[in-house]
Formats: structure tokens, C-alpha cells, sequence
């Protein structure tokens, strides 16, 4: 027999159910996205924890009229079901399937782009500023951004602009106390007071005094309350905030006690919650390679500290913490604080290890210059999820450092093309360094069993070479190493090709490389990085000012936005898997 969410394709659809249907909807909208992605995976937690709040926001606000916007987005997959995604949904962060976050190319209810944190605010102000101009006054504008992200840079400087505008724009604080892991700081720990006594909330409140009409805390999973609070908000004008309280993983028992795992928890079983055994893998993740090496190195060297912003655990930071939680910080989501908090750090003798998401870093770029280049400090970044990580897609790819970092100077670059490699440079950078360091590594597992070999010391800026040979050579950085190696044995003129791992991108082994150009007339480049201004336009550039006329082709990521799927499936659409690299190979 047929539910209410089977006649729903879209809020029109929603909006003819009676109010006291609409708990009935929201057992059916967990049960749904249960079912799914307990064999096809996803951001299960945070959808689970704004069931309720996102039914009745569509049932009162006319969307896409009135402009809805989620923060990050981990939780919009009630939101996509709801407008139109239902029979789709199946596909979700599947390549040609539809996005694991709201993307505006996708529908029209996807009212902002979304994947990193503490956009919502600014964006709904944007668009509310819009409409006042346009003249379109009566049109709502809603950010619903959770307690972890709203503790961030960007989230307050909305937030104090919006407090002094007449933006007809209403922000809802989803307060559950956690991101992807628990949300950390001063601001959640007032959250948690408020909580529980009314009268802070009333009197002594952050937020009213920041001219928003506040109401809350509130029971987010209760439907009644929500629609009628919501429907008094909307005819209140100017900035309004609502903080409401819900649980992350709500109507799943394993996601609400473990709120970490089930975050994003793979498969499980959709009766029980239990995760469904994997296969053993007998290679380790790189965020392991660097979370277990770091421990090792700071037992031994009492002026290593390590600092993330709210990834601790995706990290693997969270092994130091657990030892060292003295020596550990999670700032929250705080890049641009993580590395001029590093950079301080540097100046009074400590070793810092600023561990941020390749595609997270992005978002402190003037830090990194003007605080810790410019400065000349010893700030050791690792760069997690370089290159193409999956199914989180475009917002989430960690192609672009190679060619961001690049141009700063007295910065080092160096991408590891194994976990050997990757854990010799981590031993190298804290024996003391001169510049400030980029070590760039990727999501998931290496292919070496044994690598917690005794240190060696890398002499910075020097390359290596893998295989010999007559006609051409590759020039590889990083983990694509691998594919190059196999590449190569795929194609016909194996024994005509020479493999170099260069590890440096910044600065290159200039020595190598004019015997590289001297010995062999066609060379290659290879990076899981963007071509425009990345490792291959170095290689370019030293040719020119050298004058040397090689034939240069260089391999990376084309000039586009890559969507999300597989690595490997995303590695062929890039033509960077071994296959495609044999045939490029075979036309030496």
C-alpha cells in the first residue's frame, strides 16, 4: 500500500496534506532514506536529524518562491526528496546520478551551491538585499546552518551585518552539538547553557544582541511547535533567528548513540543500524599513515603541536589527542584562525602540524601568505584529500593546491607518492626547516603493507628515478606514481620510457631535470592536480627559460569542474587511470 510520501513529487504536493498528516511523513521520510542508503551509502545523520524541520519549512514557506538555503548541505537529503529527487535519489553521489549537496544546475529548489560551511548566512542575506532592490518585499529568505558551523569566521561576519539590515531573513540554528565530530569552543558551550536555562536565553542572549529577533531553544523534532513558531516568524520583519534542538541521527538507535560513525557510516543494516562487515583491507588510509606517524614523532619531539579545524577524526589527529590532548587542537571550523594560530605558534619555537583538507585550505589562502610565507615560518601543512576524492564531487576535490600553493614564495611543496614517502617527509619537516612546508596526500589506502620503516631524512628539493629508459620520460608527483608504473607496463614501448618521481613541485630538481632534457626528446608530466598552473606549467616554464624545445605533454585535470563518482571511474573521465595513461604511452 501506498504512503503519503508516494504522492509527494514535489512541496505543491506536500502543501495539500492536513497538519496532522504530516508526523505520518516524517516516519516514512527516515524510513525512506534508511532504506537507501543503508546499501548505497551517504550522509546519513544530519538528514535523519532535520526530518521534521525540513517538512515543515516546505509546507509553509512557498518554495522556490522563498529562498531556502542549507549550510554545508550533509542535511539536504530530506529537502531533494521533497522537491521532485524522490525516484532519483537512489543515485545520489553516484556519477551521472544526483549530488550529494543542494547544486543550483540541479534544480531549481537548490537555491545556492553548497559542500564547505558558513556560507548559508551571507548567501540569504545576499539574495534578501536582492529582493528589497528588486522590490519584492514580502519574499522570505531562510539559512538553516547548524552549531558547528555558525561558530565559524564567515558565519559571524553575516551575522553582524544581517543585524544591521532591514533583510527580510530568517536564520535557523539546527543545535545539535556536532559537525562530523563533536562541535567544539566557547559559542557551543553557551549553546549549551542556553539549553537549559530559559532565562539566559531571554536576557543575556548573543544573538538578540545583535539586533535579530531570537526565539528558542525549541524541540526541533516537534512538528506542531516548529510550524507554529515558523508561521509566527513569518510575519515578524527584518533579521530573525530561531534556535532549535534536534538529534543527529534521530529514528535510527545506532546513528543517535554514535554520532560520529554514522555520520557518514557506509552500509549497514537497516533493521538494526549495524554497519555491515567490509572486506579487510591490508593497506592503510593515508590520513592513518599520517595520524600514526605523528604520534610516533611527537612522543619523541616535545615541540610538536597538531591543529585542525573540526576534523579531528577524518584526520586522524584524533590519535595524538587521545595521547597528547594538550598538544592537540580542534579550533572548529576555522581555517583561516588554524593558520595563523600555527603561524604564532612557529614564532615561539613550536613544530605545528596544520592538518586541513586539501580543498579546505583554500579558504585561509591569505593566511598562508601573508602570516606564514611572507614570515618565513616553519608551519608544516598536510594537505588531506588531495586530488580527486569521489563521490563528495566538486566542492569536495583537492586539485587545485598544486597550482594555488605554487606560486608563494618560500613555500615547499611535496607530494608523496607512497606512504614511505609520505611518512619520511613528515620525520624530514620536523628536524627543523627554514620555509614553511605543503605535504599533499590523498583519500584513502596506499598500496604498501610494510611502511613503518625506520626514518629517513629527504634532502628537500631533490627527485628520484623510478625506471630507465631510451625515448621519453614521465615526470610524476605524487600518488599517481602508480598509475604512471602501470601505464607504462600497458604500453607497447615500455622499454622506451623512463619514470622520474620528482616529490618536489616547489622547489624542482633543477639538476635533474637538465639531465632529464638533455637525455630524452619527448617528456610527459603527471599530476592529480589542475594542468593550468599546477606541476606540468612548471615543467613548461623551465623548458622556456631554458630554451629547451622537448615535446611536452602534460597530464592532469582538464579546465573544468570535475562532478562526483569514483575515484577510478573519475580517473578515466580524466583519462588518469593506467588504461587510458598505456594508450596516451603508446603514441611515443
Amino acid at each position: 500500500m501506498k504512503g503519503l510520501l508516494d504522492h509527494i513529487e514535489s512541496p505543491k504536493d506536500l502543501r495539500k496534506l492536513k497538519e496532522v498528516q504530516l508526523p505520518q511523513l516524517a516516519k516514512e521520510l527516515r524510513a525512506f532514506i534508511i532504506e537507501v542508503l543503508a546499501t548505497k551509502e551517504g550522509h546519513l545523520g544530519a538528514s535523519l536529524g532535520v526530518v521534521e524541520l525540513t517538512i515543515a519549512l516546505h509546507y509553509l514557506f512557498n518554495t522556490p518562491k522563498d529562498l531556502l538555503v542549507w549550510d554545508v548541505g550533509h542535511q539536504a537529503y530530506v529537502h531533494k526528496i521533497l522537491t521532485g529527487r524522490r525516484a532519483n535519489f537512489h543515485t545520489n553521489r553516484q556519477l551521472n546520478g544526483i549530488a550529494g549537496f543542494p547544486t543550483r544546475t540541479e534544480s531549481e529548489f537548490d537555491t545556492f551551491g553548497v559542500g564547505h560551511s558558513s556560507t548559508s548566512i551571507s548567501a540569504a542575506l545576499g539574495m534578501a538585499i536582492a529582493s528589497n532592490l528588486k522590490g519584492e518585499t514580502k519574499r522570505h529568505h531562510i539559512a538553516v546552518i547548524g552549531d558547528a558551523s555558525i561558530a565559524s569566521g564567515m558565519a559571524f561576519e553575516a551575522l553582524n551585518h544581517a543585524g544591521v539590515s532591514n533583510a527580510n531573513l530568517l536564520i535557523i540554528l539546527n543545535d545539535n552539538a556536532i559537525g562530523i565530530d563533536p562541535a567544539v569552543g566557547a559559542l557551543k558551550e553557551y549553546l549549551t547553557k542556553v539549553k537549559t536555562d530559559r532565562k539566559l536565553a531571554a536576557q543575556n542572549n548573543i544573538i538578540k544582541a545583535l539586533n535579530f529577533d531570537y526565539s528558542g531553544p525549541i524541540n526541533g523534532h516537534n512538528l506542531p511547535k516548529i510550524i507554529s513558531e515558523l508561521t509566527r516568524l513569518k510575519n515578524v520583519k527584518g533579521p530573525k533567528f530561531l534556535h532549535i534542538i534536534t538529534t543527529k541521527g534521530k529514528g535510527l538507535q545506532r546513528a543517535e548513540e554514535d554520532q560520529v560513525t554514522y555520520h557518514a557510516p557506509g552500509k549497514f543494516d537497516k533493521i538494526s543500524g549495524e554497519r555491515l562487515a567490509q572486506l579487510k583491507n591490508p593497506y592503510t588510509k593515508y590520513q592513518d599513515v599520517f595520524g600514526k606517524t605523528i604520534l610516533e614523532l611527537a612522543t619523541k619531539n616535545s615541540k610538536i603541536v597538531g591543529i585542525t579545524p573540526a576534523m579531528l577524526t577524518g584526520s586522524s589527529l584524533k590519535l595524538m589527542f587521545e595521547k597528547f590532548p594538550e598538544r592537540t587542537f580542534d579550533v572548529g571550523i576555522a581555517e583561516q584562525h588554524a593558520v595563523t594560530l600555527a603561524a604564532g605558534m612557529a614564532t615561539q619555537g613550536l613544530i605545528p602540524f596544520c592538518n586541513i583538507y586539501s580543498t579546505f585550505l583554500q579558504r585561509a589562502y591569505d593566511q598562508i601568505i601573508h602570516d606564514v610565507a611572507l614570515q618565513k615560518l616553519p608551519v608544516i601543512f598536510c594537505l588531506d584529500r588531495a586530488g580527486l576524492v569521489g563521490e563528495d564531487g566538486a566542492t569536495h576535490h583537492g586539485v587545485f593546491d598544486l597550482a594555488y600553493l605554487r606560486c608563494i614564495p618560500n613555500l615547499t611543496i611535496f607530494a608523496p607518492s607512497n606512504e614511505i614517502e609520505l611518512r619520511n617527509i613528515l620525520y624530514t619537516a620536523q628536524l627543523g626547516i627554514k620555509n614553511p612546508i605543503a605535504i599533499r596526500y590523498p583519500r584513502g589506502t596506499g598500496n604498501l603493507t610494510h611502511w613503518q620503516l625506520p626514518f629517513k631524512r629527504i634532502k628537500i628539493g631533490k627527485g628520484i628515478q623510478l625506471k630507465e629508459g631510451k625515448e621519453a620520460a614521465v615526470l610524476s608527483v605524487g600518488t599517481i606514481s602508480e598509475n604512471i608504473k602501470k601505464g607504462i607496463e600497458y604500453s607497447k614501448n615500455n622499454e622506451k620510457i623512463a619514470h622520474y618521481n620528482m616529490r618536489f613541485i616547489k622547489p624542482l630538481d633543477v639538476e635533474l631535470l637538465h639531465t632529464i632534457f638533455k637525455k630524452y626528446t619527448t617528456i610527459f608530466t603527471a599530476e592529480e592536480g589542475v594542468k593550468k598552473g599546477g606541476f606540468g606549467s612548471a615543467i613548461l616554464e623551465f623548458a622556456t627559460e631554458n630554451n629547451y624545445k622537448n615535446k611536452i605533454t602534460v597530464i592532469g585535470i582538464p579546465d573544468n569542474f570535475i562532478t562526483h563518482g569514483t575515484v577510478l571511474e573519475l580517473q578515466e573521465m580524466t583519462c588518469l587511470d593506467a588504461n587510458s595513461l598505456g594508450k596516451l604511452f603508446n603514441k611515443i
